[in-house]
């Protein structure tokens, strides 16, 4: 028999009246296990009525749990935060380290696949009649800057501040194509100022991961990091 089975029967097995009496023959307890008072509840009756005692203990208690939930929640926002950072700093070793522009391109995509866990993404270069690169593939796409296929994308290029939620048909299309209907959301991230080098589309079947109040931070540093080692090569 495991431990927590033996470990469970003795707890069925014992009563209430075993606790009483063993409190009963042991009055310091508490004294020892204070700890234990915040999470017990010990009326104290007033004419069948509660008293002002217990209601500030009670109220004391909810903001103790409100507290102790909102601690919990900034120590995982800090954990995240502090594992993003991480990954971006590998993200940018790994772009050093790359010799030329067709290695930036193999690292981007391999890092985004595995480091980021990226459903879908597409890198879009404006850099046509350039061999620097590998073939055009599912992540890289190489478009003249004024093609018309780009017009949806007109003011996201003009704006040069990443986006994230849902996107228009057309720009699915254009980006994920035949993984289109998969793309519940996506984030758009300018390289360089105005999409001067192109831009980096990644895409989530999850219809709320990438949404309007997501933060923008992680996505800037991203694109500034992958426009510089495509723009200096």
């Amino acid at each position: 028999m495991s431990n927590a089975s033996q470990s469970q029967q003795m707890v069925e097995a014992v009563t209430e009246e075993e606790v009483a009496q063993y409190l009963e023959e042991h009055p310091d307890f508490f004294e020892r296990h204070e700890n234990l008072l915040g999470e017990i509840k010990l009326p104290h009756r007033t004419s069948g009525a509660v008293s002002l005692v217990e209601r500030q203990v009670s109220t004391l208690r909810q903001k103790n749990m409100q507290r102790e939930g909102r601690l919990r929640e900034l120590v995982n926002v800090a954990r995240g935060n502090d594992e993003l950072a991480q990954k971006i700093h590998g993200f940018a070793t790994r772009l050093l380290a790359a010799g030329n522009r067709a290695q930036v391109v193999t690292v981007a995509e391999e890092l985004l696949r595995s480091s980021f866990a990226a459903d879908n993404a597409v890198l879009v270069l404006f850099d046509t009649g350039s061999d620097e690169f590998p073939e055009d593939s599912r992540f890289l796409r190489r478009i003249d800057r004024n093609d018309p296929a780009l017009s949806p994308f007109k003011t996201f290029m003009q704006s040069s501040e990443p986006r994230c939620g849902l996107i228009r048909d057309t720009q699915k299309e254009f980006l994920f194509q035949t993984d289109a209907p998969q793309i519940g959301s996506a984030a758009l991230i300018p390289l360089g100022e105005s999409c001067s080098t192109g831009l980096l589309a990644i895409g989530s079947r999850d219809a709320e991961h990438f949404n309007p109040g997501k933060s923008m931070d992680f996505m800037s540093r991203l694109g500034d990091l992958l426009g510089c080692a495509l723009a200096i090569r």
